[in-house]
């Protein structure tokens, strides 16, 4: 039988145990400020009517402070060190660097959909936002991707617009629509 050997004090610390995850503090931290934020912001709503048991602002504190106890609890748990699991998951290959090609192509379609949907309109920006995203994802068949774009983005147009009473930008198509 073997005694156990001291540990060596001329070992660095790092090897003792993990080091917290520090992006998880940031996170805690964000969620705090959202939440204290949605607190102060909910202070200023109106009262609302004097027959409402509940107020407009009673959601805003629960919501706010329930980020705040998140938040809190997150801090805690990354102290303790726990540490968020990587991705299990049968598609992702977690071997593989990010592809930034794809990731920039989303992005700029994302950025002409903002860009352009006060000018053209909510109905031909979805089209072009779902056919541009199918595409960079990887379909070629650029005339079904419009198409099905448009059949998504016309319904979507009527049922906010006309379903939900919501108005959403026609841009260019305004009276056709």
């Amino acid at each position: 039988m073997t005694a156990a050997t001291p540990p060596d004090p001329t070992e660095p610390a790092e090897r003792a145990g993990p080091r917290p995850d520090r992006a998880q503090y940031g996170l805690a931290a964000f969620l705090a400020l959202v939440g204290v934020w949605t607190v102060v912001d909910s202070a200023g709503l109106d009262p609302g009517f004097a027959d409402q048991v509940v107020g407009p602002a009673a959601f805003g504190y629960v919501i706010g402070s329930g980020l705040v106890v998140l938040a809190v609890l997150l801090a805690v748990a990354t102290a303790r060190g726990d540490r968020a699991e990587g991705e299990a998951g049968e598609d992702v290959d977690l071997d593989r660097a990010t592809d930034w090609r794809t990731l920039g192509g989303l992005a700029g379609v994302l950025l002409a959909t903002v860009v352009l949907i006060d000018w053209l309109g909510w109905a031909i920006v979805g089209a072009l936002l779902f056919a541009g995203a199918a595409t960079v994802l990887g379909n070629r068949h650029w005339v079904r991707n419009l198409a099905i774009g448009t059949v998504l983005s016309v319904t979507s147009w009527y049922g906010f617009y006309v379903g939900l009473g919501i108005p959403i930008p026609a841009g260019v198509l305004d009276g056709i629509l």
